[in-house]
């Protein structure tokens, strides 16, 4: 049985190479420097006096939905359809001068993704947004956290142009799905790799 699976996982990872779009990461505009740890990614951009982080995980990142429709309409020649990682990330503000972050926490909402045609709709949405204490690792459940969910219209779009000026808007976050999904299918077959090793290992 180990054999027979390890052959599946050979062939397996060749069919996933050669489908992968990018061999390296895709890169994101304005200046953002990228630091990768395993499935967390990090994203930092410097700008006067405000240092911005992206965090974002790409664990559970694929919506469900997508593999669901393609096991019974699949015909046996169709090429899958591309899987599209949309992951939930953290918008960190720092300003130099000051002892509190400013953290957004958005994501992509399900439906959204893929309408094209409503030119003015955001790609990603914010869900929610704190303050915490500078260089504090957790962040507390004490400090307030305003849910974005029965928020006036008017503060929600200022929160969104403040993203905005600091270079988390809709072509970002087209780029944040680029990079995430690229990451996450290098992470897959890194671990159909490892999985290959494990079984064969007598």
């Amino acid at each position: 049985g180990d054999k027979a699976f390890a052959q599946f996982l050979t062939d397996e990872i060749k069919e996933e190479k050669k489908i992968q779009k990018h061999k390296s990461l895709p890169k994101v505009s304005g200046g953002w420097e990228l630091e990768v740890h395993g499935t967390e990614a990090k994203l930092v951009r410097k700008i006067a006096r405000e240092t911005i982080t992206v965090t974002f995980n790409i664990n559970n990142s694929i919506p469900p939905s997508a593999e669901d429709e393609t096991q019974e309409e699949q015909k046996p020649d169709e090429q899958e359809p591309d899987l599209t990682s949309t992951p939930n990330f953290v918008v960190e503000v720092i300003k130099d001068d000051t002892k509190q972050t400013l953290v957004l926490d958005c994501h992509y909402p399900e439906d959204e993704v893929g309408h094209e045609g409503e030119e003015e709709s955001d790609i990603f949405t914010i869900r929610e947004v704190s303050f915490q204490s500078t260089g504090e690792s957790d962040w507390k459940d004490t400090n307030y956290t305003l849910n974005t969910d029965s928020l006036d219209w008017a503060l929600y779009d200022h929160l969104m142009d403040f993203l905005a000026d600091r270079g988390v808007d809709n072509t970002f976050a087209d780029e944040l799905i680029e990079l995430s999904t690229a990451l996450e299918h290098q992470e897959y077959i890194k671990f159909l790799e490892d999985l290959k090793s494990f079984v064969k290992c007598q």
